[in-house]
C-alpha cells in the first residue's frame, strides 16, 4: 500500500474512533437522562444536573488525550509518508499507533486500568520511534 493510501486509512480511522466519543458521551447523557445544558434536558425531557455524569467526563477526557497525542501524530507521519521512508515500518508505525489509541478509548471509557496507561504508553513510544526514525532517516541521512 502506497504511504499516503496507508497514512489516509491512519487518518480516517483516528477520525471515526474520535468520532465514535462524541457517540459515547451522547448515550451516556441520554441513558442517564440528565444534561448540564437547560436546552437539552428541555428537548429531552431530562433533569438539567451541575455537570456531566460520569459517563460524559470519561469520553471528554478521553477526546482531549487524543487532542494531545493525535494531531502530533498525524503530522510526523505526514512528513514521514511523503518523506518516503521505509514503507514496512510505516505500517507498524500507523497500525501500532491507531490500535493503541482504540484501546486507550476502550479502557477509558471502561475505567479499566492498567489497560489504559500500557496503551497510551505503546503509542507514546510508537510516536518516538517514528520521531527517532524520521530525525535519522531523513532530517540527518536523507535531507537535502
Amino acid at each position: 500500500m502506497p504511504l499516503m493510501r496507508l497514512y489516509a486509512l491512519t487518518t480516517i480511522v483516528l477520525a471515526l474512533k474520535m468520532f465514535a466519543i462524541s457517540i459515547a458521551q451522547g448515550r451516556a447523557r441520554t441513558k442517564a437522562n440528565a444534561f448540564a445544558n437547560p436546552e437539552d434536558a428541555a428537548l429531552f425531557h431530562g433533569a438539567t444536573v451541575p455537570q456531566e455524569v460520569i459517563g460524559v467526563q470519561r469520553a471528554a477526557k478521553a477526546w482531549m488525550n487524543d487532542l494531545e497525542n493525535i494531531p502530533i501524530f498525524l503530522i510526523l507521519a505526514l512528513i514521514y509518508a511523503i518523506a518516503g521512508l521505509s514503507a514496512n515500518m510505516f505500517i507498524v508505525y500507523c497500525g501500532v499507533f491507531t490500535l493503541a489509541r482504540i484501546l486507550h478509548t476502550f479502557f477509558y471509557l471502561n475505567a479499566m486500568q492498567p489497560g489504559r496507561t500500557i496503551a497510551y504508553t505503546i503509542g507514546a513510544l510508537t510516536m518516538l520511534a517514528l520521531m527517532i526514525h524520521l530525525f535519522v532517516g531523513f532530517v540527518i541521512v536523507g535531507g537535502d
